[in-house]
């Protein structure tokens, strides 16, 4: 007896559920935080699948505008501002974060219409 019980097949190479959805993010870690956070008895097979794939998609939509923003300063690493920037520059970003703070981010630079410095009309001759 090879220990293989009764089909005589070996088992096939272990394939995590994160390969098989073809995702970065973890779907076993996922699912567990699902159960062990009780927000509802059952969780089903695809539900940590589908939340972990939104979370990989936003999470690259916010790095490539935190990388662009980076770029723009000349710079070669993201840091929080860049990521401030990335957000609060784009508006569907900005309604989801609205209630986000994050450190050492900084403010968008605004400077009022009325506060500028008033232009004088030119006579011309």
């Amino acid at each position: 007896m090879t220990g293989r019980g009764k089909s005589g097949k070996a088992r096939s190479k272990a394939k995590s559920r994160s390969s098989r959805a073809g995702l970065q993010f973890p779907v076993g870690r996922v699912h567990r935080f699902l159960r062990k956070g009780n927000y509802a008895q059952r969780v089903g097979a695809g539900a940590p699948v589908y939340l972990a794939a939104v979370m990989e998609y936003l999470t690259a939509e916010i790095l490539e505008l935190a990388g662009n923003a980076a770029r723009d300063n000349k710079k070669t690493r993201i840091n929080p501002r860049h990521l401030q920037l990335a957000i609060r520059n784009d508006e569907e970003l900005n309604k989801l974060m609205s209630g986000v703070t994050i450190a050492q981010g900084g403010v968008l630079p605004n400077i009022q219409q009325v506060l500028l410095p008033k232009k004088t009309a030119k006579v011309s001759k």
